[in-house]
């Protein structure tokens, strides 16, 4: 995907460079007008620790297309990439215009002190809030790449194999979990969630065996902290016995097999944080029209949303009514991967978007230019103001021609 994006600014770079036209009105006739992007100037990407290149320079390939000069703060929960990265960096980019800094709090603290005209931070909402008070100070701009609790609503009118494959491509496939677009929790109707459960055990002993924890297939927790965190969310007293696949743990190895939970409560810590990680709630309602009230319950809007169905009404009322970064319908997490599509949160999931072109504009400042020659100086502009001259002045304004005349008519018979 990062290759991808690097071919895509090369051969697209100059199309998105040129001006676009504008259209002028009646007001300033004759003229022309465009849309100038510039480089906003010296701007600052914080990347997270999850998928440590592709955050860190997906961003990057943008910010040096718009011309910009770049400071990268890798994460430093991923010290081998956050190393490596400022190795490359060094040795095969233009060091005078971009720089890795590496380092954990201390440095990041640092670095938001200074004064940058744009700000990239990709991680979680606690530390959001961090870098949009310190962006505050100096009233610089800010793109959040946040998280939240991706839903995934699953009607009983489909193929449930092919589905129960791309959501374990989405969940277990992206990092066993730790992916901000990894679903997050399932909503199904009572009367399909066995069928749901059951197609699940079957295709997860499928990709990684019957012991996942000897898989080659399933990534490991990053750290002890988030294990720690995870293995909180599996113990809690009323979650714990609701577990119906998975479960395994090997704390030495940071390993946590795929975990299935049915009907968790709903006020459950695993079902009040965003779980960034391999368990997977399964909650059931009586009408699957009913997750949307679900979702909308739930107080906050995710950075994706997914839905499997081939009913028409049910899309139609999934694209209307939910609120999301970006919605796929019949997939999961695929839509990261379009450039033509913006990528980016809404609400407490982030603000601003890039990928793509949404990259290139992200880090530029669209300037308004507009051209006139000495011609067609209207008079109506200067003192003094007659109230023909008002009249008139307001139907230009407005750019209405029939205004236009009737106040012509009507200056010239007074």
């Amino acid at each position: 995907m990062l290759k991808n994006s690097c071919r895509l600014a090369l051969k697209e770079m100059n199309h998105w460079m040129m001006p676009e036209k504008a259209k002028t009105s009646l007001t300033t006739f004759p003229s022309s007008a465009e849309i100038v992007s510039e480089p906003l100037g010296v701007v600052l990407v914080i990347s997270a620790w999850n998928y440590p290149f592709l955050l860190s320079l997906d961003p990057v390939v943008g910010a040096i297309s718009a011309g910009n000069a770049i400071v990268l703060k890798p994460s430093e929960m991923a010290p081998a990439s956050s190393s490596l990265i400022a190795k490359l960096v060094a040795d095969y980019l233009d060091s005078s215009c971009i720089k890795v800094v590496e380092g954990a709090v201390p440095e990041t603290s640092a670095l938001l002190e200074q004064k940058w005209d744009k700000i990239l931070y990709t991680g979680n909402v606690r530390v959001a809030r961090i870098v949009m008070a310190a962006a505050a100070k100096h009233l610089t701009p800010v793109v959040l790449e946040l998280g939240g609790k991706s839903p995934v609503i699953v009607d009983s009118n489909i193929n449930l194999k092919v589905a129960t494959r791309r959501i374990i491509a989405g969940k277990w496939g992206c990092n066993n979990g730790q992916a901000c677009i990894s679903p997050d929790y399932i909503i199904t109707t009572k009367d399909y969630a066995t069928k749901l459960v059951d197609s699940f055990k079957c295709e997860l002993e499928r990709f990684y065996g019957k012991d996942p924890l000897e898989s080659k297939d399933l990534s490991r927790i990053v750290n002890s902290n988030h294990f720690d965190r995870l293995s909180k969310l599996m113990d809690e007293e009323k979650v714990s016995s609701k577990i119906v696949h998975g479960g395994q743990r090997n704390e030495k190895n940071l390993q946590i097999a795929p975990t299935i939970f049915l009907d968790v409560p709903v006020n459950s810590l695993i079902m009040k944080e965003e779980i960034f990680g391999p368990l997977l709630p399964i909650i059931t309602v009586d009408k699957v029209e009913q997750s949307f009230d679900l979702i909308h319950s739930s107080g906050g809007k995710p950075l994706a949303a997914y839905l499997f169905t081939n009913n028409k009404k049910l899309k139609r009322k999934f694209v209307e009514t939910v609120s999301a970064g970006g919605l796929v319908v019949n997939d999961t997490a695929v839509h990261l991967a379009i450039h033509s599509l913006p990528f980016g949160g809404v609400g407490e999931s982030g603000m601003g978007s890039y990928h793509g072109k949404f990259s290139f504009d992200a880090f530029s400042h669209k300037k308004a230019v507009l051209y006139r020659g000495f011609a067609g100086d209207a008079f109506l502009r200067y003192p003094p103001y007659t109230p023909g001259k008002l009249t008139l002045l307001q139907a230009l304004l407005s750019g209405s021609i029939v205004g236009i005349i009737r106040a012509l008519l009507g200056w010239f018979w007074a």
